[in-house]
Formats: structure tokens, sequence, C-alpha cells
């Protein structure tokens, strides 16, 4: 798909919604809208960010520079989602599902015509997939491409959270089956667990636990930095292939 749109006689760089989801709780979806975020900030990409939970949600906590709040039951605040592509040409618009959304999501799509709009009005739509090795993640995959089929932009995140074994998926045929429908296929490490646990005690972004040397409490060691590096640059390598 080309990624310029014609308006009006002009050409203007076409604006993506991606929304991170999955469904299931404990995947790591937050994990990877964080790690879109800094991406994009790092590689200077203009975005924009929503996030759906209302509890704790991960954008809010560290990313609240460039995030908002939005209800996923209330259409008129999920509207500001397509707005933002719409008004702002060539921008992404990051959107963190909280588990547990897919109904109201899909209710808002399909109400709202979101699919047409996107081949109409200069959006593309793009959903990440986040799964972990489990049986869930594949049958939830499974529901996924049956309602949408080719009408959707697939990312599928094979996040090492709790192991690198997806056999399940690949065994399942789902894995054939998204390829064939064009989706893109990424997988995020493990990151160490001292290094999470610290940046979520703080709220700290990416950036701030990869710069901050002052050695307080708040601070990762040096060797710790290190492997917060050598992760991010092996995320980046692999979000570059999902064309972000």
């Amino acid at each position: 798909m080309s990624s310029l749109n014609p308006v009006g006689g002009e050409t203007h760089p076409l604006s993506k919604i991606h929304l991170i989801g999955g469904e299931k709780g404990g995947v790591g979806k937050s994990m990877v809208s964080r790690l879109l975020a800094q991406y994009f900030i790092d590689k200077d990409i203009p975005f924009v960010g929503f996030d759906t939970d209302r509890s704790h949600g991960a954008l809010l906590r560290f990313y609240s520079d460039y995030a908002s709040a939005v209800l996923i039951d209330r259409y008129e605040a999920m509207d500001h989602i397509v707005e933002a592509a719409v008004e702002l040409p060539g921008v992404r618009v990051l959107v963190d599902l909280a588990a547990q959304t897919h109904d109201p999501l899909v209710r808002w799509i399909e109400d709202s015509g979101v699919l047409h709009m996107a081949d109409d009005t200069g959006f593309t739509l793009h959903y990440w997939h986040v799964m972990d090795s489990g049986r869930d993640s594949v049958d939830l995959l499974t529901r996924l491409l049956e309602r949408y089929g080719k009408n959707l932009n697939y990312v599928l995140v094979l996040n090492q959270l709790r192991g690198d074994d997806f056999g399940q998926l690949e065994r399942s045929g789902q894995l054939e089956r998204a390829l064939g429908l064009g989706a893109k296929v990424i997988s995020i490490k493990h990151l160490n667990d001292a290094v999470v646990q610290k940046m979520d005690a703080h709220n700290s972004s990416f950036w701030a636990a990869k710069s901050d040397t002052t050695g307080g409490d708040a601070s990762l060691r040096l060797m710790e930095r290190q492997r917060l590096s050598m992760w991010l640059q092996h995320a980046y390598e692999e979000l570059a292939k999902a064309e972000a």
C-alpha cells in the first residue's frame, strides 16, 4: 500500500492507527505499547497515544506527555482516535487496549464504519496481536482472523515473556493463515525481570531508565543499563520489520 494519499489534488502522507491488543491479560500489551512510544520518540516519528486502561494505564503512567485516556465503551471518546489520524497526516496513533476490550472495540469499528473510512480518509488500521506461548493466544488469534480476514493489517507479536516456544502457534495453522493475509511477525525478547521491576517501581520510561546514572534508588546499575540497551536494540530491529 502506498504511504501517500491524494486528497483534493494534494498528496498527504498516510497516518497509521496502531491498536495494541491480544485480549488476554498478562501477555505484555502494555510493554509493547511503551516500547512503540519510545521507538517513535527516538525515531522522531510524530505520534499521539490513547490508553483504554482505566485503572493503571501504561501509556498514561510512563508517557503522560504523549497520551490521554479514552473510554472504550464510549463511541464519542473512541472517535478521537480516528479524528487524530485524519487531522494530522502522517501521524502514528497508538492505542493501548486493556484486557477484555475486544467486544466494545469491535462494536465501535463496525457501527462506525471505521474500516470503510480507512479506505477513503487517509489512514491505515493496524492490529498488533500480542501473544505469549499459550493456547489462549492462538485461540484469540483464530477469532480475530475469522472476523476480519484481509480487512486489517496484522502484526503478530511473539512476546517471549514466559518462554520462546511458539510451537502451538505453528502447529495450529494460524501462523500460516495470518501470513497468507499479509501479516508481519516480530519477536520481542524477555526483558530482565530486575530491570522491569525497577522501571515499574519508579514509573521510568525506557529513556529515563537508560539515561539515569545518578546511582539513586531509581537508577539501574551499569550492567542493567547495558542489558536494557541491548534489549532495545533488538526490539527496534523487530519494530522496523513491522514498518511501524
